[in-house]
């Protein structure tokens, strides 16, 4: 008698009532501390170089986690071959997360820094695209959809791989080419292309908490800026107004953007939500989680100097101020996207803080903080009063 050849079970495909799983949450957790040592990195690094270096490792992490939201929307990912590929592509990630003090500075002794960064952000990068194409099953369009993807991701990895080795200042602009030639060549391709999007609850689901996570490492960044000084009247304002202006940054974004986003998304089919998936989360996300992720740098920078009464400096006011100014500019180009309009008051908001980073340079620290919780605040209010009846029926649709 012929054996038969046994061959794997097919992925099971989600459908419109998956919902994000345990298993995801546990994933992203991974993050979190991702996040955390990119701030760390800015904050030892103290210059706009350093800063510019951060968000170029940010872009990174960002790209390695939404191409895990894409998958884990196309199937199960708590199951199976899933589970156990995200597994590997979670510890990878760590292993990568544990290099980023190291990332363009090689200390001496152990492994090499810079490489082993980039070596584990191209196991996760091969991990994703393989397990994609497991997912994708019989859907010829969209394995074909997934090869195209691959390009990119060799190109992008290749340069991102050789930058680690060359070392040096070459090493930030190789690295930078390699993140925008695999975020680029896939934006390209996925043009009127055939990604699939089962869930929309799932989708929206999963990008809200990654914001919520960004939130977060804004909150550990309050919380280390204020442990390493003893507690005082400074630190306790500067904690309070810290998360003040992590809570105004949630509002905007949750209170009534996220929940009329989800409506529009949710009644969009086929390749159009698709197209909406790439541009509104995919791509004007980053802008938030970036902004995020700044203006924590700033708010620690602010908690390490509370009591000084010197200028607070460009480099910092310009990271808090202009992180801010990312974030809303970031949810206005999100809105744009999604709801077809402008977000105005958002849009002149961005625009005072940037006019506010030379007024903030030359005042103490913790002024600079309360001034940017300050104006944050004022935009929510105006925002909650202006579109109240707005605001109550989009909410009612929850």
């Amino acid at each position: 008698m012929r054996s038969q050849r046994r061959t794997l079970p097919t992925a099971r495909v989600s459908d419109e009532s998956h919902r994000v799983t345990t298993f995801e949450l546990f994933f992203d957790l991974v993050f979190v501390f991702a996040f955390t040592q990119v701030t760390g990195f800015m904050t030892h690094e103290h210059s706009f170089f350093g800063v510019f270096q951060g968000l170029i490792i940010l872009s990174m992490l960002w790209w390695s986690w939404v191409c895990y939201s894409w998958l884990a929307n196309q199937t199960h990912a708590d199951e199976g071959l899933m589970r156990l590929g995200l597994a590997t592509a979670m510890i990878s990630m760590f292993i990568a997360a544990l290099a980023i003090p190291e990332s363009f500075t090689d200390l001496e002794g152990g492994l090499n820094g810079p490489l082993v960064l980039s070596v584990a952000y191209v196991v996760v990068r091969v991990l994703h695209l393989s397990l994609y194409a497991y997912a994708a099953g019989d859907d010829v369009p969209l394995r074909r959809q997934v090869l195209k993807a691959t390009a990119g991701m060799m190109l992008g990895s290749a340069l991102i791989v050789t930058g680690a080795l060359v070392g040096g200042s070459a090493q930030t602009w190789f690295w930078a080419a390699g993140v925008a030639t695999d975020a680029g060549i896939t934006y390209v391709t996925s043009a009127r292309g055939d990604w699939r999007v089962h869930s929309t609850a799932h989708w929206t689901e999963r990008y809200g908490l990654v914001v919520i996570l960004a939130l977060g490492e804004s909150i550990v960044a309050i919380g280390v800026g204020a442990s390493a000084e003893p507690v005082s009247v400074p630190i306790l304002l500067g904690a309070f107004a810290g998360v003040t202006l992590s809570i105004c940054l949630w509002w905007l974004h949750f209170d009534v953007t996220a929940i009329a986003a989800e409506h529009r998304f949710a009644a969009l089919r086929g390749s159009a939500r698709a197209t909406m998936a790439v541009d509104a989360y995919t791509y004007l996300h980053l802008p938030l989680v970036a902004g995020i992720v700044l203006s924590a740098f700033g708010v620690e920078e602010v908690l390490a100097h509370t009591t000084e009464t010197e200028g607070f400096g460009t480099l910092g006011a310009s990271a808090l101020y202009g992180g801010t100014a990312l974030y809303l500019l970031g949810s206005t180009a999100f809105w744009r996207r999604i709801g077809g309009g402008w977000k105005k008051g958002r849009l002149g908001g961005s625009a005072v803080m940037l006019l506010f980073i030379p007024v903030a340079a030359p005042l103490a620290p913790l002024a600079a903080l309360v001034l940017v919780a300050v104006v944050t605040g004022l935009l929510v209010a105006a925002e909650s009063t202006l579109y109240a009846e707005t605001r109550a029926a989009v909410r009612a649709r929850r």
